[in-house]
């Protein structure tokens, strides 16, 4: 398992302030015009609009569904890449030998060809994931408000958006390799062909011998496999119009809400005051006070309003916020860390050098 942000109270409340300003005073204005300037009309029944309360929450409550299983679905895309990057570096260090080698070689040499193949795989994980990180038209940071941009911009960093790729995946193969996937369109496909090739070279200079060269194919499959698993979510959108719609239903119950409760609230204080009038022998301060909340107790609408109001919105942001996971958010599956973790494993079980240090990351936000 990897290490996420403990998102605090205080950071949800700070990513979504302007927000509940917005609906303190869409609730405000509705409390004016019924207290102040007296438009006692101005008020919609409680029972349909709780009723389309309870259909835009089974809405809400589909699309985080959906979004989450987008969101584990890619964690689990990557815990298989993971495993299979570790069988394949298993199946390096010990398929390779003199065996049935046409030509022996000495341990120098097959070190070198091991450290090449294994060099080659995270090359692999790296142009894969800066294929994820590219930016689509229907991702968040994209079309997200200043408090998403803003929060983005002062906490942290996309690693991918900083270093280009060809510096990224410089070191990992040599310069005739890089003129040659940067000349195709997905460098990660053309980076596994390669390896695929590499493997039928070693197969005809008797280095892998058949049964193991069909086991090494078969795991590059694998990589194909859990490759466009990851596209497909990259590239294939939760569908818009559940997504406009749902964001549409939100905000009609949220600016219908405030003229729904009201009424409640006033009957609340018409309560108070009849209980009130039953003491009328009492003229204390603390009595003419309950009077003054009673005569106006529809002003505490608004908290409420605006709570309820809160809850259903930031709850369809957690949805919208979750339906791409590979785009770089604070809370997307982290394929940067998950990278350099498995460059880390695979090189020391080929006792590689100049291995990496993990990522060191700010806030305890891991990308």
């Amino acid at each position: 398992m990897y290490t996420r942000r403990i998102f605090p109270i205080r950071g949800v409340l700070m990513w979504t302030r302007r927000h509940i300003f917005l609906f303190l005073l869409l609730a405000l204005i509705p409390v004016i015009l019924f207290d102040i300037v007296g438009l006692k009309w101005l008020h919609v029944p409680w029972l349909p609009l709780g009723v389309l309360g309870t259909a835009v929450a089974f809405v809400v409550s589909f699309k985080n569904n959906a979004s989450y299983d987008r969101l584990w679905e890619a964690r689990k895309i990557w815990g298989g890449i993971v495993n299979a990057s570790r069988s394949w570096t298993i199946m390096v260090k010990d398929f390779i030998t003199n065996d049935h080698a046409k030509k022996e070689r000495n341990p120098e040499e097959l070190q070198s060809i091991k450290r090449e193949l294994v060099h080659r795989h995270v090359a692999w994980l790296t142009a894969l994931r800066y294929m994820l990180r590219q930016d689509k038209p229907w991702e968040m940071h994209l079309k997200s408000g200043r408090s998403n941009i803003e929060f983005r911009a002062n906490n942290y960093l996309v690693c991918e958006d900083v270093t280009p790729i060809e510096e990224a995946i410089n070191g990992y193969i040599s310069d005739q390799e890089k003129k040659e996937i940067f000349a195709k369109g997905n460098k990660a496909s053309q980076l596994l062909g390669i390896q695929s090739r590499r493997l039928k070279e070693l197969k005809s200079d008797g280095l892998i011998e058949d049964f193991r060269h069909m086991e090494m194919a078969n795991l590059l499959v694998e990589f194909y496999t859990l490759q466009g698993k990851s596209e497909r979510i990259k590239n294939f959108p939760y569908p818009r119009q559940f997504a406009t719609l749902n964001y549409l239903f939100v905000w009609i119950f949220i600016l219908l809400l405030p003229f729904g409760i009201m009424e409640g609230f006033e009957a609340i204080g018409q309560h108070i005051l009849d209980d009130l009038a039953k003491h009328e022998e009492h003229h204390s301060t603390s009595h003419r006070i309950q009077e003054f909340l009673a005569m106006h107790f529809v002003w505490f609408s608004i908290p409420f309003s605006a709570l309820i109001s809160w809850v259903f919105h930031t709850m369809e942001a957690i949805g919208e916020n979750t339906e791409n996971p590979f785009e770089g958010g604070p809370n997307d599956v982290p394929i940067t860390d998950m990278s350099r973790g498995i460059e880390i494993d695979i090189r020391q079980l080929i006792d590689d050098t100049d291995i990496p240090e993990p990522y060191v990351w700010e806030n305890d936000i891991v990308m």
